[in-house]
């Protein structure tokens, strides 16, 4: 039997368990429930046991030893929670706040700084030290991440993360002891796109992103999980809001897709998305004016547009728009006769991130792409080609239908925008209906790999704004061509029952990591 599979038997603090050989004190504590404190640890990165603060008491050692790297031997007994291990954690605190300054009123970290708790945990009120705290000041190690060289506990995460995953070694220690700081070794600024992990993974408020400084603080925050669409990565996200807005998004671990990490891109495209002037109202065209109108008037107006037969519908959609919503528009062209749809996507150089090659910024950056044709439309380089002469009905979901030529929709017997901004060339259509963005509605997205994962509503739509597959549906009701929906996991359940590319996925099946749609590498993968 070889080391992978041989099981060790281990007790912590009195709960007995079975663990493969090689894990180490911390990960099989894990299992029973008992946190050890740690700094330096970070389940992404190697351990170099330099914080001190995971120490634990094993029965026969002669000190106390670092769990981090420490592996289980057989009939080990380890006590995490002793007299010994309690005073070797006071000891490590007690060093790290010797020069720490006390700024936790502005430190951007407060509520969520691992020193801060542990500092709390082990009661550190009073110290011996009476010499003046070293000053040093702060600095910029990119053009937008600030270090804060006295808040810095020299963990070595951020060194850790350069060399290990980012493969990109510009970080060094600088000087040794109480004087020690992180710094490129030239002292430039460095840039690489995957940068702002290193303030992800700071324990403390050493490494602080320019675009969150004093925004909010932590307890403010509320905490979505979601899927990012600046690429058709997908990577698993959570959103950080505050007063209807998104103002931090940072990854959500997937090791199937993410892991820990996520692209700078990434980030500032979630931030970013859904800002500028937003379409509040549904509008409906009287003569050469669109007026507002309420959701009823809007739905009598287009069902009775439909109920004229306008002629075979063909559609230019976004692959930012959901599965949901495209499936809802799927429905209705079928009622009108779909002479199919197309959708754009807009490109940009790829970069991998090499210490996990699944994760890439990809060249398409949309986050639907595989599932807008999945759902039967067709990616184009020249949408407008198609539906310029179009003269039935013409419908365009949330594409911005920037670049469109003079008189686009004029022709179509009827022209239905669903969108989030009135753009010039929408102004032409005979009805407006104001969707929201992925963060103001709940839905899924298909990846590059074909995996299917579920983002939740972190943000309330503007004004009358919904979601199109809740429009779409009422809709469809009206018309006698199905119920309603009232959830987006309703939508996606009809989806897979009617499209095979989705065959026996719901949202329970997707969870909060996603799952590979039948016959998609992702699927081949987990199997």
């Amino acid at each position: 039997m070889n080391d992978e599979k041989k099981l060790l038997n281990v007790t912590i603090d009195g709960v007995e368990l079975e663990v493969p050989a090689g894990t180490t004190i911390l990960a099989a504590a894990e299992r029973v429930g008992a946190v050890i404190p740690r700094y330096c640890y970070h389940p992404g990165l190697s351990a170099p046991a330099v914080c001190r603060m995971c120490l634990v008491e094993v029965e026969g050692a002669p000190k106390p030893l670092a769990s981090c790297v420490q592996p289980v031997q057989d009939d080990m007994v380890v006590h995490t929670n002793t007299a010994q291990a309690r005073k070797a954690r006071r000891a490590a605190v007690e060093f790290l706040l010797m020069n720490h300054p006390l700024d936790c009123p502005i430190c951007d970290a407060a509520g969520q700084c691992e020193l801060q708790d542990y500092a709390f945990e082990t009661g550190q009120l009073k110290t011996r030290y009476v010499e003046p705290k070293l000053v040093m000041g702060r600095d910029k190690v990119t053009p937008e991440i600030v270090y804060f060289a006295d808040r810095c506990i020299l963990c070595t995460r951020c060194v850790r993360f350069m060399d290990e995953i980012a493969k990109d070694p510009v970080l060094v220690v600088i000087n040794r002891g109480q004087r020690g700081y992180i710094d490129t070794m030239t002292g430039e600024l460095f840039e690489n796109p995957f940068s702002i992990n290193i303030v992800d993974v700071c324990p403390v408020g050493a490494l602080v992103n320019e675009d969150f400084l004093f925004k909010a603080r932590a307890w403010d925050l509320d905490q979505t999980a979601s899927i990012c669409p600046g690429c058709s990565q997908g990577c698993n996200v959570s959103l950080g809001t505050k007063e209807e807005r998104i103002v931090r998004a940072k990854p959500r671990f997937n090791p199937e897709v993410n892991s820990y990490w996520m692209c700078d891109h990434g980030r500032k495209t979630v931030i970013n998305w859904g800002a500028g002037a937003r379409i509040e109202v549904p509008m409906a065209r009287d003569g050469d004016e669109l007026k507002p109108v309420d959701w009823p008037q809007a739905l009598d107006a287009l069902s009775e547009a439909i109920g004229n037969e306008p002629g075979r519908a063909r559609a230019i959609v976004s692959a930012g728009a959901s599965n949901e919503s495209l499936f809802t528009l799927r429905r209705l062209m079928e009622e009108l006769g779909s002479d199919g749809g197309v959708f754009r996507v807009p490109t940009g150089p790829e970069a991998e991130l090499p210490g996990f090659p699944k994760l890439k910024l990809r060249r398409d950056r949309v986050p639907n792409a595989k599932g807008a044709e999945l759902l039967g439309f067709q990616r184009s380089d020249a949408v407008f080609d198609s539906a310029q002469g179009h003269r039935g009905a013409l419908f365009v979901l949330e594409d911005t239908l920037e670049g469109a030529p003079d008189g686009f929709g004029t022709n179509a017997e009827l022209f239905v925008y669903i969108g989030t901004r009135l753009n010039p060339a929408a102004r032409s259509a005979d009805i407006v209906l104001p969707s929201t963005t992925f963060a103001e509605m709940a839905g899924t997205f298909t990846n590059f790999e074909g995996r299917v994962q579920r983002f939740e509503q972190a943000l309330r739509g503007p004004g009358l704004a919904r979601p199109w597959w809740l429009t779409g549906s009422a809709l469809l009701e009206r018309l006698g061509a199905g119920g309603r929906y009232r959830t987006a996991a309703e939508v996606f359940a009809a989806l897979a029952s009617e499209v095979s590319e989705y065959e026996g996925l719901n949202y329970e099946v997707l969870g909060l990591k996603g799952a590979g749609a039948p016959g998609s590498s992702a699927a081949a993968t987990a199997g």
